[in-house]
């Protein structure tokens, strides 16, 4: 199960009532956070989840509203007597951008760890979860990621027993073992059945409509997405500032036949993105708009 939670919805500055853009997921007792720009401790704390257990932060991109928070949160860890190394995630420039920060949070109790994506696409595991790191269209390098929790097919006891394997060498092959016995070997696809869909949650923001969103989103339970504006007349504004349009996001939606999409990183200028929904859903009808503490559990259909 993945626990989603959009701890702001904001974009360019905090607002009384809307933090900056960020996204926290949990799995299986870990928690890897996506930006962390000005406010996002205090959406954490609103929403009743701690940062001692972030094992991971991705970020988009080096602009102030999706990194400024960092050193804040970096000395919130340190000062609950954090020991386990942190790794960060982000396009290239990651060490510099943090070496910098961290001027004003020099010492902590743990390791952090850069790790800095290069080329256009660039995927990796953490604890459990496929990273996908996928360039998007920005006016400076900019990421967004999709993290999937594949799910392997049932074991076929009787393909087990027609093989005459014991049951105590079953286990293994579950785990994806190879087994060598009396001569023979046995392969975890001689007894698994085919792979059964698991879970994937795409983000982007801060970025122009790109194929790599579509291919990447392809199929997500959940696509969290850039709606910069929602005003009709503010396309040319979008296409400027190389962000999006809610009627461009749901269109990417549509594309990639992802389950549900939520709109986020709203203007400053729009006070309430609800007005605008009837026309995102004519395009995408499983459209939503973003609010800050928005939670979803995500569980296999099985």
């Amino acid at each position: 199960m993945l626990d989603i939670c959009l701890l702001g919805t904001g974009g360019m500055m905090p607002l009384p009532y809307r933090y900056l853009t960020s996204l926290m997921v949990r799995y299986n007792g870990h928690s890897i956070l996506i930006d962390c720009g000005e406010g996002t401790q205090i959406a954490l704390r609103k929403k009743g989840w701690s940062p001692n257990p972030i094992d991971m932060i991705l970020f988009t991109h080096y602009h102030a509203d999706h990194i400024s928070g960092l050193p804040g949160m970096l000395l919130t860890m340190g000062n609950a007597d954090r020991t386990e190394p942190l790794l960060l995630v982000g396009p290239p420039g990651l060490t510099k951008v943090v070496n910098s920060l961290r001027i004003i949070a020099p010492e902590l109790p743990f390791e952090i760890k850069c790790k800095e994506i290069q080329g256009p696409e660039e995927s990796f595991d953490a604890f459990g979860l496929r990273i996908d790191a996928f360039k998007v269209n920005h006016n400076v390098t900019c990421y967004g990621y999709s993290m999937s929790l594949d799910r392997q097919g049932m074991f076929q006891v009787e393909k087990a027993e027609n093989l005459g394997l014991e049951k105590k060498y079953w286990g293994r092959l579950q785990k994806g073992e190879v087994v060598e016995l009396d001569g023979k070997t046995y392969t975890p696809d001689m007894v698994m059945g085919p792979a059964r869909k698991g879970l994937k949650v795409t983000y982007c923001t801060d970025t122009r409509p790109t194929d790599s969103i579509v291919e990447n989103a392809a199929g997500s339970d959940l696509f969290i997405c850039e709606g910069m504006y929602g005003e009709h007349d503010k396309l040319a504004k979008a296409k400027e500032h190389k962000h999006m349009t809610f009627y461009e996001a749901a269109t990417l939606a549509q594309k990639a036949q992802v389950k549900e999409m939520w709109l986020t990183h709203f203007s400053p200028s729009m006070k309430k993105p609800d007005p605008f929904m009837d026309d995102v859903k004519k395009i995408f009808p499983n459209a939503h708009a973003g609010k800050d503490g928005k939670t979803m559990e995500l569980d296999f259909s099985e």
